[in-house]
């Protein structure tokens, strides 16, 4: 069952239109919705277990027409699936992904049931929990940390960040910030940050360190938009070691402003 629960966001304008009585476009209100679901895989009392925990921010009605769009987006980029409300998606992931456990770890797990050193292997988990926050004056960053583990040496743990303009729901890509044909100017800022960041002065150091080693640098599509700065998001992985983690890249407008589109305004 989904339990939902009402909150509000409200960007710095929006508060200040807000004190003025004057009704403000900035304003996005969310409610909580949070599902959980365990199942067992087998009958037996120490079956192992599969466990799904959901806790997500849906815009509401109040928002009009742009909650739809930020619902949809959200949707989109957390369960793959369109035309679908965020509680229907919800329900048929966990259904899903439940049905799909035990279709496929049972046959394997009546094989090892004997083995308890494999127990843990079968222990599966899955939890997305999301928040909202202001972005600049114009937007809000929706911000998903995923983490789950299905069998093997570790589980995985993943950040999915979604700026939306307040105003219209619309979600912001890096082609709504930065002007055509800086791709490679943005590489050399990142590339610099990096190197500061891990404090290997080269290219060939941070290789050696287990950096870019098979990618070259870019500009993720995980990113905040913050007032002063943007923040590059890179999932473990992505662009270094897995034991490296998350590598946040915080990159100062001062530092952009050649780069931004005329229409970006922060």
């Amino acid at each position: 069952m989904i339990i939902r629960r009402k909150w509000v966001f409200l960007a710095v304008a929006a508060m200040l239109a807000i004190s003025c009585k004057q009704p403000d476009e900035n304003t996005v209100e969310f409610e909580e919705l949070t599902l959980n679901k365990t199942v067992a895989l087998t009958n037996d009392e120490d079956s192992p277990k599969c466990s799904i925990s959901l806790k997500l921010l849906q815009a509401t009605e109040a928002n009009g027409h742009k909650a739809e769009v930020i619902n949809n987006t959200v949707v989109e980029n957390l369960f793959h699936m369109h035309d679908m409300s965020m509680t229907g998606a919800m329900e048929r992931f966990t259904d899903n992904y439940v049905s799909t456990y035990k279709q496929t770890m049972l046959p394997l797990y009546k094989q090892d049931r004997n083995d308890s050193t494999k127990r843990a292997w079968y222990e599966y988990h899955y939890v997305i929990s999301a928040e909202a926050s202001q972005g600049n004056k114009q937007t809000v960053v929706y911000q998903a940390t995923i983490d789950y583990y299905e069998g093997g040496a570790r589980g995985t743990h993943l950040m999915r960040v979604m700026n939306f303009e307040a105003k219209t729901g619309r979600l912001l890509t890096l082609e709504d910030l930065f002007a055509d044909g800086t791709e490679n100017q943005l590489n050399n800022i990142l590339l610099k940050a990096l190197k500061e960041k891990t404090g290997y002065a080269t290219l060939s150091e941070l290789k050696e360190h287990n950096y870019l080693t098979s990618v070259d640098i870019y500009a993720p599509e995980n990113f905040i938009i913050g007032d002063e700065t943007v923040t590059f998001i890179y999932n473990p992985s992505e662009i270094a070691a897995y034991s490296e983690g998350s590598i946040e890249l915080i990159i100062p407008y001062t530092s952009l402003d050649k780069l931004l589109k005329n229409s970006f305004t922060y």
